[in-house]
């Protein structure tokens, strides 16, 4: 460690040395050989090599200064200079003076713990003893800085760690309960804020919006087409909601808005603002699409231990008694609805025993010519007359049968016997509807012409009827099959034109 002396007496210097290293360094103090001394005259030249060393990182830790200099800076300035260049070196002032003069030194080159002061003439094992305690200090203090310091990088360097899992944190728990496509918030987020509003105290609506026809629109338009349409529609809630709605995509076209009300019609009213907005005509990659949507209300008071789960559940049966009721309108929930979804199940539970048990059967209802006034055909229409409920209309037991896989049995089973009814008429043929599930399977060609083979029908006796929306679902392939049929020489019939894409710009 490197010591400086101070002192504009050279034949002192030898004296500092002998002292310091001893005369014979290696037997006098085994520390010695650490000491590195640099010897100077001046107050300048002290400056001087302070400013050297701290250059070289090789800083003084010890500095010995005489305390009358004869000429040059006096010991205060000098003193003041280095403290201001070293903060950390030690300073030893040597006299033979009392210490009168030290509190003037520790004031303008302290602190006092770092000023020490020793009698001239000195005694050489006190100087070296002192040399080694304050290099020894000096040491201590440096190590203490640096692992301070290193505290501090590391301090700083995990508080930016905290900070950035923070960040992270915030992040993971927006993308947890908000929706990539709108940022709105999602079906979690959305259960948390029923979860607390049927806690509360307080009347609240509950509603589910589902957009009309959006998979037209997305089969038409495509993709990216059908995103930009929830976008906008989300954005249309958000602005005609209640003030502090909660809005939320909850998945697909189905949106989910929560809000405090007064009582059931101001929650309706309110339902039909939101409807009115929503149907409007929008621009979407430059196509005009009308937009529209249904919606399913409950009305609920907080704080009675309603399960947040179920309240969803009764407006999304809301939500679907408005579908099937006409679409663009809202309908608020009321126990019936109940009693229906549970008959709904029933329905079609029971539709798969309904052929084992002989409850189906077909009605034909004739199809005249306008030329001839003659019945060229007959329309092959499916009857349900079950045991436990009697007759059940088509227009309950198909949509039901249309939302599950038993459509596919329930079309095999009418083409089956349709046919089979044919090859007993004279000539006419007959019409049997397709729905859009069976018309979209891959091998439709194929298991409609193996099924007239079977029965021995020419192919010009069997009418396929199919609905609009079934061609434009994939309107590429759906002209792929109707080729493929006609030129195998069946009759195509179109039900429904102008309820899908047709009505779509309407």
């Amino acid at each position: 460690m490197r010591i400086l002396i101070v002192d504009d007496e050279p034949g002192v210097h030898d004296d500092y040395a002998r002292a310091i290293l001893g005369t014979e360094p290696a037997a006098a103090d085994p520390q010695a050989d650490a000491f590195s001394i640099t010897s100077v005259g001046t107050g300048i030249d002290a400056i001087a090599a302070v400013e050297s060393a701290i250059a070289e990182t090789a800083p003084f830790a010890v500095a010995f200064l005489d305390l009358q200099m004869a000429s040059g800076l006096d010991v205060c300035e000098t003193a003041r200079r280095i403290r201001e260049l070293d903060p950390d070196i030690n300073f030893v002032i040597v006299t033979a003076l009392d210490g009168a003069s030290l509190a003037g030194i520790a004031k303008v080159a302290g602190p006092v713990d770092k000023v020490f002061h020793i009698a001239k003439p000195f005694v050489g094992a006190e100087l070296r003893q002192t040399a080694l305690a304050l290099t020894q200090r000096w040491q201590f203090d440096h190590d203490c800085n640096a692992v301070r310091a290193a505290l501090v990088r590391q301090v700083a360097q995990l508080e930016v760690r905290a900070a950035e899992l923070a960040a992270n944190e915030s992040r993971a728990i927006h993308l947890a309960t908000h929706d990539s496509l709108t940022d709105a918030p999602n079906r979690l987020a959305f259960l948390r804020a029923l979860a607390e509003r049927t806690r509360a105290d307080g009347w609240f609506a509950t509603v589910m919006i589902d957009l009309d026809r959006f998979k037209l629109v997305n089969d038409t338009l495509g993709h990216l087409a059908g995103d930009a349409l929830i976008r906008e529609i989300c954005a249309i809630l958000g602005r005609s909601s209640p003030d502090g709605a909660l809005v939320a995509r909850l998945g697909g076209d189905e949106f989910g808005v929560l809000f405090s009300t007064a009582d059931e019609t101001s929650a309706l009213l309110a339902c039909e603002r939101m409807i009115a907005a929503c149907s409007v005509s929008l621009q979407v990659f430059g196509s005009s699409v009308q937009g529209g949507a249904s919606a399913g209300l409950v009305v609920t008071h907080g704080g009675q231990g309603s399960d947040p789960v179920d309240v969803m559940r009764r407006a999304d049966l809301a939500l679907n008694d408005a579908k099937r009721s006409g679409r663009r309108m809202a309908r608020v929930f009321d126990e019936s609805m109940d009693e229906d979804i549970r008959f709904r199940r029933r329905v079609e539970s029971g539709l798969g025993e309904a052929i084992a048990n002989n409850e189906l059967s077909l009605v034909f209802q004739p199809i005249v010519s306008r030329e001839s006034i003659e019945v060229v055909g007959f329309e092959a229409l499916l009857r349900w007359n079950t045991m436990a409920y009697g007759p059940i209309s088509p227009g309950l037991f198909m949509p039901i049968a249309e939302e599950s896989n038993l459509i596919h049995d329930l079309g095999d089973w009418v083409l089956r016997n349709a046919l089979a009814v044919l090859t007993q008429w004279p000539g006419q043929y007959v019409s049997v509807n397709f729905s859009p599930r069976q018309f979209r399977r891959h091998h439709f060609v194929d298991y409609v012409s193996e099924s007239v083979r079977r029965a021995g029908v020419d192919p010009s006796r069997l009418q396929i009827e199919i609905t609009e929306t079934a061609i434009f679902d994939d309107a590429e392939r759906a002209a792929e099959t109707l080729g493929a049929l006609r030129r195998m020489g069946f009759r195509i019939a179109l039900d429904d034109f102008g309820t899908g894409y047709s009505s779509l710009h309407n």
